[in-house]
């Protein structure tokens, strides 16, 4: 599954142009490597992402193309940055 759309579906990032757009700046990467927006993850991918002077590390659990929105946090397993983590 493409970064953007994973970003998206599990609700890490809310909307999949957001999640892009973070991609391209360089902000998001996976396993300490700066990834684009069309970057296959996996399960086990470790992905930081930097908001602003904060960020945010998690481990990819699960991969799904489509999940509802109480099952999102089950995709994913917060390593670092919970307490900054955007709501």
């Amino acid at each position: 599954m493409r970064l953007d759309k994973y970003l998206k579906v599990s609700r890490i990032i809310k909307r999949r142009t957001v999640a892009k757009e973070a991609c391209d700046s360089g902000r998001v990467s996976i396993n300490d490597k700066v990834a684009k927006a069309s970057t296959d993850v996996k399960e086990n991918d470790i992905i930081t992402i930097q908001f602003g002077n904060r960020e945010l590390k998690a481990r990819i659990i699960n991969i799904a193309s489509h999940v509802k929105k109480d099952d999102a946090k089950e995709m994913y397993e917060i390593l670092m940055g919970e307490e900054d983590k955007e709501e």
